[in-house]
């Protein structure tokens, strides 16, 4: 039984069509997605999109998030993570306290680390290397996804070598994807709303595009909330959808929902299930070239991502053990979740739990 309406407008019902043709929509396309009230018929076409990419396998992976340090010379407005050099509760911590961390909380089936941080101009490019050498040769099983397209411009800035040869450092200690933030919205008058004081466009988009040209395939994310206009979440979309055009690099995209800045804020700082879903959703449609869509429990909860598995998503991030920056900013979801809790949140969905690496090669089907 089909939930979309049998009288849709015509806009709507051009729309469904381009879909199930195969065809790309347009900037207006995307517009009008977002200016719909008809989250069901949005739900039900990227579903049909995603069950045509993916079928009904839902993806995650045991990761374990590390935060080597939070000192930070940017004052982003939406940030709530980072700390200037001296403050109260600023760190940045040596490979061996890192080992004692890790040691403590990591599982034995512990597939990768996800390693973000502050742009700390206190210690020098060696350092950021370093942390990853040292990770790698004492956790040599454990695949490194580390550092963001700003942090990437950040080192180059401080180092003086070009983005390729940041790259060529990192990956030669043991670095294989970097990780997808740091895009916020893709739109100058939004970053310099919200003081991005890190890469603008074209050094993000630049970063990628680099990494994608020495063969590392690369998560990308949009970070939305109640300060843009739907027109920039659009042109976002398209940005990220022609570099993938061109270098085919990215291997999922990842909407992440704006938190506000205290945890006690009301309903009305935060983005409704309504918004969540239909960024998804409409991701899901827009990125014709992606594989892969996340629903991101951390900033929309694990009930709401369970039903985002049947509105395009088709992975369901990871364990993590213990997020920091979403939650320093006010996220009321779990911080960490067990292998055992995902599967039941995936097959609850009707869909059929998938545990892969970092690269999404499958390594256990939950049938």
């Amino acid at each position: 039984m089909s939930l979309i309406s049998a009288n849709p407008d015509r806009q709507m019902a051009e729309i469904v069509e381009k879909v199930r043709q195969g065809e790309r929509l347009t900037f207006e396309d995307g517009v009008y997605l977002y200016r719909s009230e008809d989250l069901l018929t949005i739900g039900q076409l990227a579903n049909e999109a995603n069950m045509r990419k993916n079928g009904k396998k839902v993806y995650f992976t045991e990761t374990m998030s590390l935060y080597f340090t939070n000192v930070c010379e940017s004052h982003c407005a939406f940030c709530s993570f980072r700390r200037d050099e001296g403050q109260e509760g600023a760190y940045t911590l040596t490979p061996e306290e890192m080992f004692a961390y890790v040691d403590e909380h990591i599982t034995p089936t512990a597939r990768e680390f996800h390693i973000v941080g502050g742009h700390n101009p206190n210690v020098p490019f060696d350092y950021y290397v370093e942390s990853i050498r040292s990770l790698k040769e004492r956790y040599p099983q454990v695949t490194i996804k580390a550092y963001t397209a700003a942090e990437i411009d950040f080192f180059s800035r401080i180092s003086g070598l070009t983005y390729r040869e940041v790259l060529e450092r990192l990956t030669a200690v043991g670095l294989e994807s970097l990780t997808g933030g740091g895009a916020e919205i893709l739109s100058d008058q939004y970053r310099d709303k919200m003081r991005v004081e890190k890469a603008g466009i074209k050094q993000y988009l630049e970063v990628h595009r680099t990494a994608h040209q020495m063969g590392m395939r690369t998560p990308t994310t949009m970070l939305y909330g109640p300060v843009e206009t739907i027109e920039e979440r659009v042109q976002h979309l398209i940005q990220l959808r022609e570099l993938q055009d061109e270098t085919n690099g990215f291997q999922v995209f990842i909407p992440l929902s704006m938190q506000p800045t205290s945890p006690k804020a009301g309903i009305r700082r935060r983005n409704s299930a309504f918004d969540d879903l239909k960024a998804i959703a409409i991701g899901r449609l827009m990125l014709d070239n992606f594989q892969h869509v996340k629903a991101y429990f951390i900033n929309i909860g694990t009930q709401l991502t369970q039903v985002a598995l049947t509105m395009g998503a088709s992975d369901a991030h990871g364990t993590i053990v213990r997020e920091r920056i979403s939650h320093s900013a006010g996220a009321l979801t779990p911080a960490g979740i067990t292998r055992e809790d995902l599967v039941w949140l995936i097959k609850g969905a009707g869909r059929i739990p998938v545990e892969r690496d970092t690269h999404y090669n499958e390594v256990n089907v939950y049938s």
